[in-house]
Order: structure tokens, then sequence, then C-alpha cells
């Protein structure tokens, strides 16, 4: 089974999450390092869920293609010019890959192959991401 399907707004990269203990208290505060993740990544589970025909998780490997199209700068105009600043590819996958867990496939541990990629949109265009689940791994 292959699912493909767009998610429309600005990737944001998975942080690490933050615990500390206040003064007084006995139990951790655990806090996110982007507090924007967690919309993102429940627009990947709405976006999945809408492509889905069947809504079943998958069992066994998975493979994960991912094309993330970022904000272009205005300086670039038209310029094709690699992305090579933050965020980061993995922090963004990794944002990614929970959206889809018991949405597509129970755990993340489940993807044994990831291509991924990112670059500015093109002109006129705006940001989105490109994400394909294949089941059929074959090695």
């Amino acid at each position: 089974m292959t699912l493909a399907f767009t998610v429309w707004g600005i990737a944001q990269p998975k942080g690490s999450s933050r615990a500390f203990v206040p003064k007084g208290w006995t139990r951790a505060v655990v806090t996110a390092a982007n507090p924007k993740t967690k919309s993102w990544q429940q627009l990947v589970s709405a976006a999945a869920l809408d492509a889905m025909v069947s809504p079943m998780l998958l069992d066994g490997p998975v493979s994960l293609s991912v094309s993330f199209y970022l904000p272009r700068p205005k300086s670039l105009r038209a310029k094709t010019k690699p992305h090579v600043t933050k965020p980061d590819l993995d922090k963004l996958v990794r944002s990614v890959k929970d959206g889809l867990t018991q949405i597509v496939w129970h755990d993340d541990s489940q993807v044994v192959e990831v291509r991924a990629w990112k670059a500015y949109t093109p002109p006129s265009m705006p940001p989105h991401c490109l994400i394909t689940v294949d089941s059929e791994v074959s090695r």
C-alpha cells in the first residue's frame, strides 16, 4: 500500500523536550523547545487521515519519503539555491514521523527507510510538505 499526500503550511522541527523542577515542587514540568510543533503535527495527522481510503494502522516495516518546501526569502526571487539554514532536516522528519504515529502506523520504529530533502518553495507557491508512505518495503 502506498499513501501519498500534501500538507500545506510551514513545517516545524521537533525540538528537544526540556524538563525542570520548579522550586518547592516535587514533580518535573516538561516543556517543548518549539511550541509550534504540536499544531504542525496535527496538520500532518489530518492530511494523512484525509488521504486514507480506509483508516487502518500499518503493521510491519514502512518506507517514508518526505519533501519539505520551506518559505522562500524575498532576496532569492527566482534563483535556485539549496536550503542550508535551519531548521535541521532530521528534526523536520522527526516531527512528521510523530504526526503519523497512531494514524498511519503503530510506532515510528516501523520506519526502516527514510528519504528526505528540503528546499525553498518555488516562486509564488506556499510552503508545503509532500509525504509518501509505502508499506511494501523489499530488502
